[in-house]
């Protein structure tokens, strides 16, 4: 049985978890990432990326990197059940970026061996003496830290520990892809979305040869073989559009298959991150871990990333003076008290993330036109107008 003890551990090497490690390097701060598969997830299609999101890579330092790799776009038009509607995005930017380019990105600019790849988590305890987390692995391997971050996502083992409750399930599911055109797209730099009943198609150019698209419509009972069968799925797809435009239609004809995936949604109420608890001693965790924000506003991988950026600012000022041996009581308490003021900076934003996100689920899933009314106002009265106003938030420098 192997045994190995590091200060910071992060478990889970998606965006949360390579953004928190990256951003802890940065502040001059070393941590590991235990990653469950053998190589990188790089795997599936793209993230919209709203100012906010751009902000925090920015202070990450790879944003100016990642705007090479996908156009800005310039506003998004709504084409609802006939009628439309074009949103302006504010200030700054919108751009749809390959997830591969992201995942890549980040990794790269961390040091060498920073990730340690086929280590999946399978259950944390708390050493009874000293009070630090202690992980255990698949292969029996056993990691003693000083701090533990978990960044695993929507099956979170840190977050299962920490005695959060697991995500809902809406009835509804997401399907995303990406399709490419070797003579170019044609498209201009806008983001359209297209609803039809309960059949909603979104599409924005990533560059002039690749086309962002994802898809959101109720979950039926064959999307259980679909999920894992591409072409099922793209031709089950096109069997729901009679009516949309024939662009569209070959659009999804044309998808590329290793990008194409369908999830159900799955989502963390607001209620839940109000009460739930989110440290214990000096475990905490970040990203979908911790808040399961359902697709409507693209604002998941961005709101983890801005986890990233809080969770290290407040634990780079822990560490400060620190000559990172120097573990006594005041050490851990100056941690935990970091902890505490992440938790506290992030629990409103993420909460009005939820309550947009969960309102607008609902409208999707309830049938009653009295209850969508109601829904429209009390979205109406607690976000305005601005349907992107989530967008602006600006979660700060490291």
């Amino acid at each position: 049985m192997n045994s190995s003890e590091h200060e910071i551990v992060i478990a889970g090497g998606g965006i949360c978890g390579l953004a928190t490690a990256l951003a802890l390097h940065r502040k001059g701060i070393k941590s590991i990432v235990l990653e469950r598969s053998d190589t990188l997830r790089a795997t599936g299609a793209a993230i919209n990326v709203y100012p906010n999101g751009w902000r925090a890579l920015d202070y990450l330092g790879i944003g100016s990197e990642l705007r090479k790799k996908c156009v800005p776009i310039t506003k998004i038009v709504d084409l609802y059940d006939g009628r439309r509607r074009e949103v302006p995005i504010g200030k700054g930017e919108l751009r749809s970026l390959k997830r591969s380019d992201l995942m890549h990105t980040l990794a790269n600019h961390l040091p060498n061996e920073t990730i340690l790849f086929g280590q999946r988590v399978i259950s944390v305890e708390t050493n009874p003496e000293a009070g630090f987390p202690i992980l255990h692995c698949v292969d029996g391997t056993i990691i003693n830290c000083k701090v533990l971050i978990g960044c695993e996502g929507v099956n979170s083992i840190v977050a299962k520990s920490l005695g959060l409750k697991a995500p809902k399930n809406l009835s509804i599911c997401a399907i995303r892809a990406f399709t490419s055109y070797p003579n170019g797209h044609g498209f201009t730099n806008e983001f359209v979305r297209m609803k039809r009943g309960s059949f909603t198609i979104g599409f924005l150019p990533i560059n002039e040869k690749v086309v962002h698209w994802f898809v959101g419509r109720p979950w039926i009972s064959k999307d259980s073989m679909a999920e894992k069968d591409c072409t099922l799925l793209r031709d089950l797809t096109i069997d729901m559009m009679e009516g949309f435009p024939s662009h569209l239609i070959d659009m999804v004809w044309r998808v590329d298959l290793d990008s194409l995936g369908l999830t159900c949604v799955r989502y963390r109420p607001p209620w839940d991150l109000a009460l739930g608890t989110f440290r214990r001693g000096t475990t905490v965790v970040a990203g979908d871990a911790m808040h399961v924000i359902a697709p409507f506003i693209g604002q998941g991988g961005s709101a983890a990333i801005e986890d990233a950026i809080v969770l290290t600012r407040g634990l780079a000022c822990a560490f400060r003076g620190s000559d990172g041996g120097d573990w006594d009581r005041m050490m851990k308490v100056r941690v935990e008290r970091a902890m505490d003021e992440y938790l506290k900076e992030r629990k409103m934003r993420l909460m009005r993330l939820s309550m947009q996100t969960y309102l607008l689920g609902l409208m999707f899933v309830v049938p009653s036109k009295i209850v969508k009314l109601v829904i429209i106002f009390t979205l109406l009265a607690f976000f305005g107008l601005n349907s992107l106003g989530h967008a602006q938030y600006d979660c700060g420098p490291l």
